[in-house]
C-alpha cells in the first residue's frame, strides 16, 4: 500500500454514515484515522495491517472545539489527508426563513469545512503535499424542492472547493469534491423538518421529502462513497469532482446539455408530481 500523502488522516463526521465507512476502510488499509465527531467513541480501534481509528471530539460549528482538536492532533502527528464528511439536512420551504436552522446548516455544511481547513491546510502547504476531500452532493447540481438550503450549502461548497483547488495547486496540495447521490445512511433519519403545520407548503413539503427519504433508503451503501475516497487518496492528480455512480454521472453530464426548463420539469415530476 502506497501512502502518497502520508498515513495520517482526519475525517470529520467520522462516527456515522459516510464518515464511519471511510474511517473503517482507510484503517483497514493501514491508515491512522482521526475520526472526529461531536460524540466520539471512547476507545481506539486497531485493524490488521497496523491501521487504526482514533476517536477525537470535534464540532465543526465551534471554533474552540476545532482549535482544541487541532492542537491535540498536531501535537502528535502531521495530517496528510483531511476528509470532510460532517453535515446535516433540513426540510423547509425556500420561501420561509428559519434563521437558527439555516444558520446551523450552513455552519455545519459550509463554514465548518473552512474552519477545519484553516487549521490543517497550512501544515500541508508548508510541507508541499497534502489532500483535502470534501463530500458535496448531486443536490448541489440539481436543486431539490424543499431542500433549497441543503442544495445551496452544497453548491457553495462546490465553488469553494474549486477555488481552493486552484489556489493550492502551486503548493502541491490537492483538492477534490466527491458528489454522492442517494445514499443509505443515518442522515435520512436525522433530517429535521423546519416547517409549521399551518404553512401552506406543509403537505407538499411532506410529500416531496417522503419521496426523497424513500430514494435515500434504497440508495447506495456508504462504503460505495468510501471506496471512491480511497481511490482519490492513491492518486497524485485526483479529479476536481468525482460523481458517485454511473447513473449520477450520466445525469450530471446530461444536465450540462439539456435546457434548464427540461431539467426543472424532470425534478418537478419526481418530487412534486408534475
Amino acid at each position: 500500500m502506497k501512502y502518497l500523502y502520508g498515513k495520517n488522516v482526519l475525517i470529520t463526521g467520522g462516527s456515522s454514515g459516510i464518515g464511519l465507512a471511510t474511517s473503517e476502510l482507510l484503517a483497514s488499509k493501514g491508515y491512522n484515522v482521526f475520526a472526529a465527531s461531536r460524540n466520539p467513541a471512547s476507545d481506539i480501534r486497531r485493524f490488521p495491517g497496523c491501521g487504526e481509528i482514533r476517536p477525537i471530539t470535534l464540532d465543526v460549528c465551534d471554533a474552540e472545539s476545532v482549535d482544541a482538536a487541532a492542537r491535540s492532533i498536531l501535537a502528535e502527528e502531521e495530517i496528510g489527508v483531511v476528509i470532510h464528511c460532517a453535515g446535516i439536512g433540513i426540510a423547509s420551504p425556500a420561501a420561509e426563513f428559519r434563521s437558527a436552522a439555516v444558520s446551523m446548516l450552513m455552519e455545519s455544511n459550509f463554514s465548518g469545512v473552512m474552519r477545519v481547513n484553516s487549521r490543517f491546510l497550512p501544515g500541508m502547504i508548508d510541507r508541499g503535499t497534502g489532500l483535502c476531500i470534501m463530500i458535496g452532493s448531486v443536490a448541489g447540481v440539481f436543486p431539490i424542492p424543499y431542500q433549497s438550503h441543503y442544495s445551496a450549502s452544497k453548491a457553495a461548497l462546490d465553488s469553494y472547493a474549486m477555488a481552493l483547488r486552484m489556489e493550492l495547486s502551486k503548493y502541491g496540495v490537492q483538492v477534490s469534491l466527491v458528489l454522492p447521490g442517494d445514499t443509505n445512511t443515518g442522515f435520512t433519519d436525522a433530517r429535521k423538518f423546519v416547517i409549521e403545520e399551518t404553512s401552506p407548503h406543509y403537505d407538499t413539503c411532506l410529500k416531496a421529502v417522503r419521496k426523497m427519504e424513500k430514494d435515500e433508503m434504497g440508495g447506495r451503501p456508504p462504503d460505495s462513497v468510501a471506496r471512491i475516497i480511497l481511490k482519490l487518496c492513491n492518486q497524485k492528480n485526483p479529479a476536481a469532482r468525482k460523481v458517485v455512480g454511473i447513473d449520477y454521472k450520466l445525469l450530471v453530464f446530461l444536465q450540462r446539455l439539456l435546457p434548464y426548463r427540461v431539467v426543472e420539469t424532470i425534478l418537478r415530476a419526481i418530487y412534486l408530481g408534475g
